[in-house]
Order: structure tokens, then C-alpha cells, then sequence
């Protein structure tokens, strides 16, 4: 009798078990099938791709809800992030790193910059010829010309992360941040073997486009140095004072310090080189096709006359190039310094819904004989004056600028 109560409570053992591990084996699979069958939440419309594409979505979709069944981190689908990587998928695959697209934080960060205020370390970042990420120039008085930071270093990592194959807007986003918080940049810098990294401070820069100072020479003659370090949304405005103040003061010649300045707006490089010049072509737009497009002399400038030497060099980019090249092509004024960067295209910027945006380079410009800068790898000043790397205090080029004019 003993026996067969312990064989019934055994039974009964074994069968609690296997209830157990078929309720376990059961939940488990509708834990599977839960995530197997996971979708973000999101309502997806417009699916069809343009009526002039013959291209197959079914591939894209199938890819979106394969990574939403089986990626292990269901935080990190993120519908929108996801969105918006295919987007700029899409658009690097061009090739070109001056095409891109731009998120909503990315976005205003861009327009901050151009309106003249934002918060980072004052770098203009571009791409040499092997695609590397580059400083175009650092902006004057920032963290980043203040650290020594110098136009053409090549940023091999921001942070922790390798620069190859970034894209400009994620440079950029990793170098901005708040300001008092800091950024580390590894740089290599032609000519030498060995990197270095630059611990910089992010601050609230503030970009004045146009300053202009006054020189007077051995023999008296009151010289006006305008620097231009930028074609932005303020630049008309301020460039119109200056030149109120050169006419006032009555300046014999004028230097025009185009040093540093990485471009901007197309057409603030015509308004700057109408300053200067009485008529004819300022630049060239070239499309697809080859067709050419002249941007001519579009106002009466007050400096028509005046004698005027340009300064450049390696931080010079785009629409600064543009008004160089137009002034030297015109023999209106001689290039003191050394040879430019090289930036030959025309980028649109586009606002596109959501708060996102996108750059897409339209065309190449030209000096107005038809020299593009990309060939060349920039304009070759008339004179090549190279600053004294030992002596900071010394400004061979403006000096040079100074005795011409003189």
C-alpha cells in the first residue's frame, strides 16, 4: 500500500513537471512570435515609388520589416532615424561629399551658421582630393584658431571616431556641442608623419563677416585692409559699411584679405566682385550639359577705381575663390599669398518638409576665361608669398600686399 501511494504522488510529480515545461515551452513561443511579428509603430504612406522609376521597392520593404523582426535591440528601431539614414543612404551614394541631406538638428545648425552665430569650435570643414575630411579654415578668433588649427589639416578622428568615409553633416554634428564642453581632434598635418590631437573648448561663435582696418605706408599713403571671412546672410549689410568707411577715410588703395574665408552664398560672391569691377562676367555656371550661365556685374560699384591687391591661401574656398579668380582673370588685381583650395561647384541648399533640408551640387563655376578651380587644385596667386611659420607676429603677405599697392 506504502508503495503505491509514493508511485501515485510520483505521477502526480512528473505530470506537474511536464505541465510546467509545456506551459514554459508555450510561452516561450508566443514570446517568439511576438517578436517574430514585431513592428514599430508607425503609419507608412506614400509607398510607390515615382511613375518614371522601373525600380522594384519590394526589396527596401522587405529589408525595413526583416530588421524590425529580428534586430535584437527593439529600442533602437527607431522609425524616423531609420527613415532618414535611407534618405542619406541615398544621397551619398552619388559620390559627391558636398551632397547631402540634412536632419531637423542638422538642418538648423546649418542655417544658425550662415546667420552668423552658433555653438562649436569655429571650423569650416571640407574634403581634399582623396575625399578625406579637411579643415577648409579655421574662423578668426574661434577655439579652433586659437588652438592653432590651420586650413588643410586633415581630421583623421573626431573623438573616438575614424573620419573615413564620414559624411559632412555627421562631421559636423560630432564637432558642435554646447559651449564650455569639449571636443578632441585628431589631425595630421602635411609634411609630417605623426598626428596630433587638439583638446578644444566649444564656445558661442559669433561671425563678423566684413572688419576693416587702416595701414599707412613709409611714405604716408593711407592703405584699407578689408578682410572678408565669409558670404553669409549679414555680409551685404556690413560690407556696405565698410566700404563707407574706406570712401570717409579716403583710402589711397585697398587689400582686399580674402585669408581663411570658406565661401557661402554664390551671389554674395557677385555683389563683393561688383564692388570692384565696371562690368562684364564675375563667374560661369556650367550644368550637366555643359551649358554655361554668366553671373555678370549686377550693381555700379563705389571701388571701381581704386588700386587693389587681393590676398589668398589654403583656407580660401568657393565664393572667395569665385571673386578672386573674376578679379584676376579682369587683371583688376594682383594674388599675394599662396594657392587657394580648389572647390570648383555650386551647391542649392533646399528646405524639404519635417524640418530636414538637403544640399545638392547643381553645377561647376569658372573663372569668367573658363579656368575651374578643381583642376588646377585652386588659383595660383601672381605672387606666392609663404608666412613666416616662425614668427607669428610677422604678416609677410599683408606686408607684400602694403608695397604693391605703394
Amino acid at each position: 500500500m506504502e508503495n503505491f501511494i509514493k508511485k501515485i504522488n510520483l505521477n502526480i510529480i512528473l505530470i506537474a513537471i511536464l505541465a510546467f515545461l509545456l506551459g514554459w515551452q508555450s510561452g516561450q513561443r508566443k514570446v517568439e512570435l511576438k517578436w517574430l511579428n514585431y513592428q514599430p509603430t508607425v503609419s507608412i504612406e506614400n509607398k510607390q515609388p515615382p511613375q518614371n522609376i522601373n525600380l522594384d521597392f519590394k526589396l527596401f520593404w522587405d529589408t525595413w520589416n526583416l530588421l524590425s523582426r529580428s534586430y535584437i535591440d527593439k529600442k533602437a528601431l527607431d522609425p524616423t532615424k531609420m527613415f532618414y539614414g535611407a534618405i542619406s543612404g541615398m544621397v551619398a551614394s552619388l559620390g559627391d561629399p558636398y551632397t547631402f541631406f540634412l536632419p531637423p538638428d542638422v538642418q538648423k545648425s546649418s542655417k544658425e551658421e550662415l546667420d552668423g552665430a552658433f555653438e562649436g569650435v569655429g571650423i569650416q570643414l571640407g574634403f581634399n582630393k582623396d575625399k578625406r575630411l579637411v579643415v577648409i579654415a579655421p574662423l578668426l578668433g574661434t577655439p579652433a584658431e586659437k588652438a592653432g588649427i590651420k586650413p588643410q589639416d586633415m581630421i583623421v578622428k573626431i573623438k573616438d571616431k575614424d573620419t573615413t568615409n564620414i559624411s559632412l553633416p555627421e562631421a559636423v554634428s560630432l564637432i558642435r556641442g554646447p559651449k564650455g564642453t569639449e571636443v578632441n581632434l585628431t589631425i595630421l598635418r602635411e609634411g609630417e608623419q605623426d598626428s596630433r590631437t587638439f583638446t578644444l573648448k566649444r564656445d558661442t561663435i559669433l561671425i563678423k563677416s566684413v572688419e576693416v582696418s587702416f595701414k599707412s605706408t613709409n611714405s604716408g599713403k593711407n592703405m584699407a585692409v578689408v578682410k572678408l571671412t565669409r558670404f553669409g546672410e549679414r555680409t551685404q549689410e556690413e560690407w556696405a559699411e565698410a566700404v563707407s568707411q574706406v570712401l570717409s577715410k579716403e583710402a589711397w588703395g585697398v587689400v582686399l584679405d580674402l585669408r581663411n574665408n570658406p565661401g557661402g552664398y554664390l551671389e554674395g560672391a557677385v555683389f563683393i566682385a561688383s564692388e570692384f569691377l565696371s562690368g562684364g562676367d564675375v563667374v560661369l555656371q556650367e550644368n550637366s550639359l555643359g551649358d554655361r550661365v554668366p553671373f555678370k556685374v549686377n550693381r555700379a560699384g563705389k571701388l571701381t577705381k581704386i588700386p587693389l591687391v587681393v590676398l589668398i591661401n589654403k583656407g580660401s574656398a568657393s565664393a572667395s575663390e569665385i571673386v578672386a579668380g573674376a578679379l584676376q582673370d579682369k587683371k583688376r588685381a594682383k594674388l599675394v599669398g599662396e594657392k587657394s583650395f580648389g572647390k570648383g561647384t555650386i551647391q542649392e541648399a533646399e528646405d524639404l518638409p519635417g524640418g530636414t533640408g538637403i544640399h545638392i551640387t547643381v553645377a561647376k563655376w569658372l573663372t569668367p576665361e573658363g579656368r575651374w578651380v578643381n583642376d588646377t587644385e585652386g588659383l595660383e596667386p601672381d605672387v606666392k608669398i609663404e608666412m613666416d611659420k616662425e614668427d607669428n607676429t610677422k604678416d609677410l603677405q599683408l606686408d607684400k600686399a602694403l608695397e604693391l599697392l605703394e
